[in-house]
């Protein structure tokens, strides 16, 4: 699998990333190793959790399938803190949570450090300065490799990483942001790609397939074995099962008749190759699913694809972000 650059930094990572939101709670441990294993065969490197991923599950079993089934030198191991259980707060941004959230997340891994250590949101509660200060001493202390941020909106993000760039040998620049990014979900585009590009941070996009519904399955039906059909994941896959949303799915799936692919490898290798987006991130809930994701490595689209699919789901974006001369 081809490789690219985090960013601006040296890190480089799969240009597919291995995503474990459902390990240790829908996806057990003997899934969980067939899918590693399958990535890490297919040449992947980058995968992707959080300490709240199934109650810090998803770090656990991750921590367990290191040495004995995937050398961890292997791997890139990138995970989250910030995110609260608590309704009324959601996210801790206070260096204290934070530095004691990576210690446990470390010790569920069994790793003594983590590649890429992210804020899983911004905390309005907290001064910005003290939450990237916790990114700061991750890094000092070797406890994290590179930095991040995640699900943090375009003046967030340009704030952040330019006053982790304010201060060069001092402060840690940013490496990745890890938002989700879709045929259906390309809110992104608005601020935080140009904000991502300018600062150099790489965009690890979550949900690469609109929370598959642009593999086309849900088109006639919400299958029994499908996140639509989950309980606890219906609510999250119902928002895009709308007209609008309908409308792209059909786009894509003319575009993979076209070109004798499936509906999959055309919306993941639409968001893989956009500007700024260094690796998006697959979850799968068996090896098959990751097997299909995976073959899209020899897929690139013709340039009249791409074009075809931006206008049939491009997001309305007027003043300020184009010239105000222009409307």
């Amino acid at each position: 699998m081809e490789q690219r650059h985090l960013g601006r930094t040296g890190l480089r990572v799969s240009r597919i990333g291995l995503g474990t939101l459902t390990w240790g709670r829908d996806t057990d441990e003997h899934d969980a190793a067939d899918l590693l294993k399958t990535f890490w065969e297919a040449g992947g490197t980058l995968v992707d959790t959080a300490d709240v991923y199934g109650d810090g599950e998803a770090e656990y079993l991750l921590g367990r399938l290191i040495e004995g089934l995937v050398p961890r030198r292997d791997l890139v191991i990138s995970t989250k803190a910030g995110s609260v259980p608590d309704p009324e707060v959601r996210v801790d941004g206070s260096r204290g949570h934070l530095l004691a959230a990576l210690d446990d997340s470390l010790a569920r891994l069994g790793t003594d450090y983590v590649d890429v250590w992210h804020v899983h949101s911004y905390d309005p509660r907290t001064p910005l300065e003290e939450t990237l200060g916790a990114l700061d001493l991750a890094v000092s202390s070797g406890r994290a490799r590179y930095a991040g941020v995640s699900n943090f909106c375009g003046w967030q993000l340009a704030k952040a990483g330019t006053w982790q760039l304010a201060a060069p040998g001092t402060r840690t620049r940013l490496a990745a942001t890890q938002l989700e990014y879709s045929l259906l979900q390309r809110g992104v585009e608005r601020e935080v790609l140009p904000a991502a590009l300018d600062l150099g941070i790489g965009l690890l996009p979550s949900s690469p397939l609109g929370r598959g519904v642009l593999t086309g399955k849900y088109r006639t039906s919400t299958p029994a074995d499908s996140r639509g059909a989950s309980e606890h994941l219906a609510p999250f896959v119902a928002p895009y099962l709308d007209d609008t949303a309908s409308h792209i799915v059909d786009a894509v799936t003319t575009a993979a008749d076209g070109l004798a692919v499936t509906p999959l490898q055309v919306a993941l290798a639409w968001v893989r190759d956009r500007p700024g987006v260094t690796a998006p991130i697959v979850g799968a809930r068996n090896s098959q699913q990751l097997t299909a994701a995976l073959s899209v490595e020899a897929l690139s689209l013709p340039d009249e694809i791409c074009r075809a699919l931006d206008d049939v789901s491009a997001p309305v974006h007027r003043y300020p972000d184009h010239d105000w001369s222009t409307l």
